[in-house]
This record gives structure tokens, C-alpha cells and sequence, in this order.
């Protein structure tokens, strides 16, 4: 548009806008989404398993039904109370009701979106490809959190995810050819899967959950196959670093779970963002080519 050649300080602005809004929104796929997987689990194994009579969930329960409340005092949320940051702050983090304390995190979840759209946006200027990427910035902070609190990666952010990564290639908005596409989603899925596999059978146990495989194989389809390793390496580095914080803090054992996809995602975003200059410095610095 030409309004974003004259102005280009004007697009950043209004995806960093943008993003306080779908930060809001983030926080509620956040909190029921998994809670919405759990209550389909149940209700098919109350379907397929009746003889172990088990109550199937009962009432409406979906991204918008029922209004959300306050924890405590079961206090609807006003619309006023629903503005991105300026209503925690103005409420000095509290239920209006009841004074119940309301966390932090949401409106650090608001924040982190508007920030992360405002980045891609300058980073990359107007065009389809980069909406585009801000909505695969969305998915993957919504994927990041709800890892973080469930151990969980739903398939309904990453299939979607992959499938749009392909079909941005078909249709030439993305960069990445359709084939380097296809290869990234083929190899960061089996990757991964193949060290699941051999894990398993030297220990035997499980390393690593599926949805981290579907989560790299929509990171392949975006970014292409020669994106892979960077990936791979940095959320391992990250995983590393962040895993060993988590159980000095914690003081937990070694063979404690802990979620991967919050790296992998991480680790995605920055090969998108820095990808290229970081390979630069690796060739020209590191190696000397």
C-alpha cells in the first residue's frame, strides 16, 4: 500500500496495536484450549467406554462460552475490564469484585505479542508474507505457553500451522519454494520423531512428546529444510540453558519432564528473524569461508 511506502514507521505501529489486541485474545486460547481438549477426551471415552461409566462434560465450553469470570467470586469480566494492560494496571492487578490478585502474566502475554509484531513488521516491512508472519508469531506464543503450563502442543495450532506454511509456498506468497517447504515439513517432523524412536529404545522411555515433531515440521514448511539444523541447535542450547535454571530452581531431578516446544519455538522465531545474518557470522567468523 502506498499510505506504508510514504509513512513506514505507520505499519510497525499498527501491528504492535494489532498485537496488544490478539495478546488479549491469546490469553484466553491459552487457559481453554487445553481445558476444551481435555473435555473431548472425555467426552469420546465416555462414548467408546461406557462400561466404565465415566460422566461426559457437561454444558457449553469453547473459546467464547461461557464469559469469562473471576476465579474466586465468580464475577463476570466487564468489557471495561478487558482492555490489553491498561485495565490490569488500572485495576492494579485485582478483581474489581472481590480483590482477588489477577497475574501478571496476562498482561506480559499482551505485551510480548505487540512487541514480537512490531519486530517482524519493521523487521520485514508490508506485505502478505509478513501478516502472515505475525500470525505464525501468534501461534507459536500460544503453543509456547500452553506447553508451558500442560506439557500439551494441540494439533489444532500446530496442523494448521503446517499446512499454512505449505500452502503460502503454493501460492508463491512465501519466499521458500514449495518444495523446500515440503522437505522441511517432511524432515523436521522425522527428525525428531527418529530421535524419539532411538531414544526409546537405548532407554526405554520417552524423550520427547509428538507434538514436538508436528511443531518443527510446521517450522520446516515456514522457514524451508536448510532451517533445520539452526533450529535444532538452538533449542537444544536454550533447552540446555533454561532446563538447567528450571531444576536448580526447582530442585528437581534429571529425570524430570520438562516442555521442548517453548525452544523449539523460540529458536524459530530467531532463525526467521536473524537466520540469515546469523549464518553469515557462523561462515564468515567461525568457519572463515
Amino acid at each position: 500500500m502506498e499510505l506504508f511506502y510514504y509513512y513506514p514507521w505507520l505499519f510497525p505501529v499498527l501491528a504492535a496495536i494489532f498485537g496488544l489486541i490478539v495478546g488479549s485474545f491469546l490469553n484466553v486460547v491459552i487457559h481453554r484450549l487445553p481445558i476444551m481438549m481435555e473435555r473431548e477426551w472425555r467426552q469420546e471415552c465416555a462414548e467408546s467406554f461406557p462400561e466404565y461409566k465415566i460422566t461426559p462434560p457437561k454444558g457449553t465450553f469453547n473459546l467464547s462460552v461461557p464469559a469469562s469470570t473471576c476465579p474466586k467470586c465468580e464475577t463476570k469480566i466487564r468489557v471495561i475490564d478487558n482492555i490489553p494492560v491498561i485495565s490490569w494496571l488500572f485495576l492494579k492487578g485485582k478483581c474489581h469484585q472481590c480483590s482477588n490478585k489477577i497475574s501478571a502474566r496476562y498482561p506480559l502475554v499482551e505485551m510480548l505479542t505487540s512487541a514480537l509484531s512490531f519486530m517482524v513488521a519493521a523487521q520485514f516491512g508490508f506485505s502478505y508474507f509478513t501478516i502472515a508472519l505475525i500470525f505464525f508469531t501468534f501461534i507459536l506464543i500460544a503453543a509456547t505457553f500452553i506447553d508451558l503450563d500442560t506439557m500439551l502442543l494441540p494439533d489444532q495450532l500446530t496442523l494448521p500451522l503446517t499446512w499454512a506454511g505449505i500452502a503460502l509456498a503454493l501460492f508463491q506468497i512465501s519466499p521458500v519454494s514449495l518444495q523446500d517447504a515440503v522437505i522441511g515439513a517432511m524432515a523436521g517432523y522425522l527428525s525428531l520423531w527418529s530421535v524419539y524412536w532411538l531414544f526409546k529404545l537405548a532407554t526405554g522411555k520417552e524423550g520427547m512428546g509428538y507434538g514436538d515433531f508436528k511443531l518443527l515440521a510446521a517450522l520446516g514448511a515456514w522457514l524451508g529444510w536448510q532451517y533445520l539444523p539452526m533450529i535444532i541447535l538452538l533449542s537444544s542450547l536454550v533447552g540446555l540453558v533454561f532446563g538447567l535454571i528450571q531444576l536448580r530452581l526447582k530442585q528437581q531431578g534429571i529425570d524430570k519432564a520438562f516442555p521442548f516446544g517453548p525452544y523449539l519455538a523460540i529458536a524459530g522465531w530467531i532463525s526467521l528473524m536473524w537466520g540469515d545474518a546469523i549464518l553469515d557470522y557462523y561462515f564468515q567468523y567461525v568457519l572463515g569461508v
